[in-house]
């Protein structure tokens, strides 16, 4: 059963080296494995696969996000590193330091070199 199963999300890219300079050096991934011209990262007890595609960044929607016990501490560290946040206006809402409170998390999204829209969130 698919229940039982392991998943792996997809991250697009149209320029793996590129896309990988950012997820290794600002992120701070390490590469597990290459794999079809891209590469499976291990993250906590997940795998991503960023994978070579001209679709890259074509959504509008975030393509996966990280669950961390401290959202505003990994905020300061991937600013420090050169990660520039997104601001969004949400109905009511207003972020603070690039991280918005609501629906019981909060917060912090990001755009990849390949225009990818991206997450870390934290539980509250």
């Amino acid at each position: 059963m698919l229940s039982a199963a392991p998943i792996r999300a997809y991250i697009p890219a149209a320029n793996v080296a590129r896309a990988r300079k950012f997820y290794e050096e600002i992120i701070g991934l390490r590469p597990k494995e290459e794999y079809a011209g891209g590469v499976i990262y291990a993250c906590g007890n997940s795998e991503v696969f960023l994978y070579p595609t001209p679709n890259a960044g074509t959504s509008k929607a975030s393509q996966a996000f990280w669950s961390v016990a401290d959202v505003a501490a990994e905020v300061t560290e991937l600013k420090a590193r050169g990660l520039a946040f997104e601001e969004y206006a949400m109905a009511g809402q207003s972020m603070v330091n690039s991280i918005l409170t609501a629906g019981g998390a909060k917060t912090a999204w990001f755009k990849d070199t390949e225009g990818n829209i991206l997450a870390i969130s934290q539980r509250v």
